[in-house]
């Protein structure tokens, strides 16, 4: 099993989703074949960490049962548990968490923050697996329905706050908890917009941000670019965050974020070596 060291930032997350329905590539990697080329691509590219997705959780998506969302992921996973890279697997579900700590995953990257029930007596009873908990208004079929906050950035601390309390009671080292504020998941262009403005000020919290924002629709309704060309925003915004004070950014398109965060890290350092 690979650790995530959180201290080697900025890192970069590849997407792989062995869905047919999610938002920006739900069935393109359907076949164990397809999705491990794809992660191997990712990170031949420079990804630091690969998260592999067996459920959308787009807007208005439904949800599977554990059952096939472990026949979704498990062949994808169990081939890349052996390769040098951490893994993480999105999902909300106690039974596929138990699955992926059992073949050696790295990360659970949960958007309902281990509110299922049994969710966090799994992740604790690890004692080693990361775990981020991500803010999410509703569920993915109704989170889009008219989303209010008091204020957006006050609200979804707060919610963090106490979920990593929670994390921590039930025997979470808080060193294996990230934080994800979750663009996109109950909340308006605006409300996005602000967390993006205002991310700093979840790093009071005093564990890692992850930030995905990769082809998302509030991109979309900037430039009014469709999903599968919306490279150039995602960058910008990835790099945005990560300048706001993110850890980790979760993308699909690996190689140009790692560009981008290439020539703004050039730019930091007094003396840089040219690459090799």
């Amino acid at each position: 099993m690979h650790h995530i060291d959180f201290s080697k930032k900025p890192l970069i997350m590849g997407v792989v989703n062995v869905t047919p329905d999610s938002f920006s590539d739900g069935g393109e990697f359907l076949s164990v074949d397809s999705a491990l080329q794809q992660a191997r691509k990712l990170m031949d590219e420079g990804a630091d960490i690969i998260d592999i997705g067996g459920e959308s959780t787009r807007p208005g998506s439904q949800s599977v049962d554990a059952e096939e969302e472990l026949r979704r992921i498990s062949p994808l996973l169990d081939a890349l548990v052996t390769e040098a890279i951490p893994i993480s697997v999105d999902t909300s579900k106690p039974e596929v968490m138990q699955y992926a700590i059992k073949v050696g995953a790295a990360m659970i990257n949960d958007v309902n923050a281990l509110r299922a029930p049994g969710a966090l007596e799994v992740v604790a009873a690890s004692k080693t697996i990361s775990v981020c908990l991500m803010h999410m208004q509703g569920k993915p079929e109704d989170m889009q329905n008219n989303p209010r906050y008091e204020d957006i950035v006050d609200d979804v601390h707060h919610f963090l706050k106490g979920r990593i309390q929670a994390a921590v009671a039930q025997g979470i080292a808080f060193e294996r908890i990230v934080i994800d504020p979750g663009f996109g998941f109950g909340k308006t262009l605006q409300h996005n917009l602000s967390l993006l403005r205002r991310l700093d000020q979840f790093n009071r919290l005093g564990v890692p941000v992850l930030v995905g924002i990769s082809r998302k629709s509030m991109l979309g309704m900037i430039t009014g670019n469709p999903v599968d060309q919306r490279i150039h925003e995602s960058v910008a915004a990835a790099l945005i965050a990560l300048i706001n004070g993110a850890t980790i950014v979760r993308v699909h398109d690996v190689k140009a974020t790692k560009d981008a965060l290439a020539v703004y890290t050039a730019i930091q350092e007094k003396e840089y070596r040219l690459a090799n």
